[in-house]
């Protein structure tokens, strides 16, 4: 049975024998009291499911740590996305908030030095004393005495310069398990900071992937508008001649209008996705642009294998939900301490004196020493009752934790399968996209012979368009979808890159 053990079970033993006991144990091993912290089990598999093709002996750690959206190729995107760490309100609040949490344990680590303090005092005295003037008058046997005014009083001083040192040591371990506690959950916080970054990094990159898409959509509708402009002058040529109907020129000139409704509105998103990016990067939208590119120029990335043991250590959330669940551990033992009595030392030593200018000298000098032990002998079991309390609060957090790993074992699988099933899909898709663009001339040219009526065009062209359309929305799912599994797998970031415990007290 260790330590902890044995301390557990005095204490559970409920009677003065068994707090002896549990005291006794923390005198002879001198360490705190409370479980020590072990990592909740976690069971996870050796390989995606969704990538047989991941080998154990085959990772790529040399890809693009922290900078990862460079894998797109993008200038315009790398320009922006450096810009979060500085601009972005999100992450900005995220500094404070492990700022505030490492200040907490710089505080609570002073407890281990004495507190020392130092006073002055000058007091000034006068006393006032009375002299009796008796006036006897006799008449008889009677005798009476009157009392006058009072005499001059007395003047006294008295300085005083004191030093006062107090200092409470940890015998317990009360007071190292809260560092403890401190530590880990500046930690959490630490790690909190790099999910709020890497999660504002992919909500920009998807804007900003979303934006190009509809750029692209622009550029796709701008060319079916001057199409169907080209299909609109047809039709007037050959109702003209009279071998077509007025209603050709109808349906001709519908088609370009609806296009035309169809390019007004896609300029609608993307002056929206513009608004969110510029609020991402931390500027007010009416300051803010991105210029259209002749192309979307975004490259399809190869994204490097990892297994699934890995993202215990690579992805930021699950390392805040581990170190939560460390700093709960650490509580229980804050709890467990409450069941000793506490220790306090104190020593005051100074000069008193009635003249300031003597009064460091030795005939003045005072001192004392002292020590104090405290200690609840009766509490109708509330310290039991915070030990349960912090025992809960921690498998809660062991859960949560556990809770995480399996969510981030889901967000690569279904990144995966999506990736793998889009691939699938684009491949299909282009090819409809040829066929519905040669189903669209060889009806125009049918038209043109006069052997089809123009609704026979018209329904290749707006076949040809939609399937255009599709194939754009689906290269757009494969790099949205490709920036989620980057963050599902924790964009590079790693938990040696957590402040140590050096660092978050220094």
């Amino acid at each position: 049975m260790d330590f902890n053990s044995k301390v557990s079970r005095a204490i559970h033993q409920g009677t003065a024998r068994g707090a002896f006991l549990a005291a006794w144990f923390v005198l002879v091993a001198g360490c705190a009291v409370g479980p020590d912290y072990k990592r909740p089990d976690q069971a996870v598999p050796a390989a995606f499911k969704e990538d047989a093709d991941w080998k154990a002996a085959a990772p790529e750690d040399g890809a693009n740590r922290g900078a990862w959206w460079e894998v797109f190729n993008d200038p315009v995107l790398s320009q922006l996305e450096v810009q979060i760490e500085t601009s972005n309100q999100s992450v900005r609040e995220a500094v404070a908030n492990y700022e505030e949490s490492r200040q907490i344990a710089r505080a609570d680590r002073t407890g281990y030095l004495p507190d020392v303090s130092i006073s002055g005092s000058a007091q000034r005295t006068r006393a006032t004393s009375f002299t009796s003037v008796t006036q006897s008058t006799t008449t008889g046997t009677t005798t009476t005495t009157v009392a006058t005014a009072p005499t001059r009083g007395l003047t006294s001083n008295l300085f005083t310069a004191e030093l006062q040192a107090s200092w409470e040591p940890d015998i317990w371990g009360k007071l190292s398990r809260t560092v403890e506690s401190d530590v880990e959950t500046a930690q959490a916080s630490a790690a909190d900071l790099a999910l709020a970054r890497l999660s504002m990094q992919g909500t920009l990159a998807q804007d900003y992937i979303q934006l190009r898409a509809a750029d692209d959509q622009i550029r796709l509708l701008e060319d079916a508008v001057e199409a169907y402009k080209r299909t609109v002058k047809i039709t007037n040529n050959k109702y003209a001649v009279g071998v077509s109907a007025r209603s050709d020129i109808i349906t001709a000139q519908t088609q370009l209008d609806s296009t035309r409704a169809e390019l007004i509105a896609v300029g609608v998103t993307r002056a929206q996705l513009e608004h969110a990016i510029a609020v991402l990067v931390g500027q007010a939208p009416s300051d803010f642009s991105v210029a259209r590119t002749p192309t979307m120029g975004l490259t399809l990335p190869q994204i490097p294998p990892q297994l699934p043991a890995a993202l215990l250590e690579r992805r930021p959330d699950v390392a805040a939900a581990e170190r939560e669940a460390a700093a709960a551990n650490a509580k229980i033992g804050v709890q467990t301490a409450a069941y000793f009595p506490t220790l306090s030392l104190s020593a005051d030593g100074g000069y008193d004196g009635p003249q300031i200018q003597n009064l460091i000298t030795a005939p003045f000098k005072f001192w004392t020493i002292g020590a104090q032990a405290a200690d609840s002998l009766l509490d109708w079991g509330q310290r039991h009752d915070l030990v349960l309390s912090a025992r809960a609060t921690y498998e809660a957090s062991a859960a949560n934790y556990r809770q995480t790993v399996l969510t981030a074992l889901q967000q690569v699988e279904d990144g995966l399968s999506e990736l793998r099933i889009l691939k699938q899909e684009s491949t299909v898709q282009d090819a409809a996209v040829s066929e519905a663009a040669q189903a669209s001339q060889i009806a125009l040219n049918e038209y043109n012979a006069g052997t089809v009526d123009f609704t026979t065009v018209a329904a290749a062209q707006v076949t040809e368009l939609t399937n255009r359309e599709t194939a754009l929305g689906i290269v757009q799912n494969r790099l949205t979808s490709s920036v989620a599994l980057i963050q599902a797998l924790g964009g590079g970031w790693r938990t040696s890159d957590l402040p140590s415990p050096r660092q978050v007290t220094k």
